[in-house]
């Protein structure tokens, strides 16, 4: 399961190296996912330790947002927010909505593309 965000990034790179998605999209992925990845550990060390902890919300915003491919890789790295079902739900329904969303984005982007290609041409 945890490949699933690594796959997700490297089609999204792919995406970009063929033009058919900015590759500022990629970046901001990567970026929210290394932001996401750190702020499960941080949160995983304030479990531990009786420390403020970062509030689910947050966790769930941060997935939504593009950061689920760091944010699964931190839940199944410190084993942290991976057996409460609730939690996952969520988390995996936004994951759902940020992958449409981003497909959708990308349909619209490349079809807008290709109407510029056929208009050119007449």
């Amino acid at each position: 399961m945890i490949y699933s965000g690594l796959i997700y990034l490297t089609a999204l790179s792919l995406a970009a190296i063929t033009g058919v998605l900015p590759w500022m999209i990629v970046l901001v992925y990567l970026a929210m996912s290394v932001i996401a990845f750190l702020i499960y550990g941080w949160d995983k060390s304030s479990a531990k330790n009786g420390r403020w902890r970062t509030p689910e919300k947050t966790l769930h915003l941060l997935s939504l947002v593009g950061g689920w491919p760091g944010a699964l890789a931190g839940q199944r790295i410190f084993r942290h927010k991976t057996s409460k079902k609730s939690f996952q739900v969520v988390f995996w329904i936004t994951v759902v909505i940020n992958v449409f969303t981003t497909v959708l984005a990308t349909s619209q982007s490349s079809w807008n593309q290709i109407g510029r290609i056929l208009l050119d041409q007449l």
